[in-house]
């Protein structure tokens, strides 16, 4: 029987490899996230740092809750992989997530201003890792880590 790692490794490698249709990273505007264009969306802009990461800040808003006052987790992982991303373009790696993991360390909460940083980890070539965290901007504290796993986008 296959591990659970063992799992992952196989599907993100099927992932890797398929051999289907690749993605385009053309930007419509539309984004959730950063898009300009997206009238239900966060317009995070992003700032590269002295010391090579890239960061936005976000303040979640009351429909962005899961449980009271708590920000819905699939949020939070959705600005770790936005910073990720848009940190790699910054760089001018044109690629595309395939696995993303995120460790919720403390509750994000509604009305609170959080900072995101991302960095380069690994670039084995078409494969590349990144890493991210999320902070409390008032008391410093990381409420999130993650990392993932993306591959270059052929052509771009």
């Amino acid at each position: 029987m296959e591990s659970r790692g063992n799992a992952r490794h196989a599907a993100a490698q099927e992932i890797m490899s398929a051999r289907a249709e690749r993605p385009t990273v053309e930007d419509g505007g539309m984004c959730f996230c950063c898009g300009t264009k997206n009238p239900i969306g966060l317009k995070l802009t992003f700032e590269t740092l002295p010391n090579g990461r890239t960061r936005t800040y976000w303040t979640p808003r009351p429909e962005h809750q899961g449980f009271k006052d708590i920000v819905h987790g699939g949020l939070v992982s959705t600005l770790m992989d936005e910073v990720m991303i848009r940190h790699l373009y910054a760089n001018g790696i044109r690629a595309v997530t395939a696995e993303l993991s995120t460790r919720f360390l403390r509750p994000v909460r509604t009305g609170k201003r959080y900072r995101f940083e991302s960095w380069l980890l690994e670039d084995k070539g078409r494969v590349v890792t990144a890493e991210m965290e999320g902070f409390d901007e008032e008391s410093g504290e990381r409420v999130a880590t993650g990392s993932a796993k993306c591959v270059r986008v052929p052509g771009a």
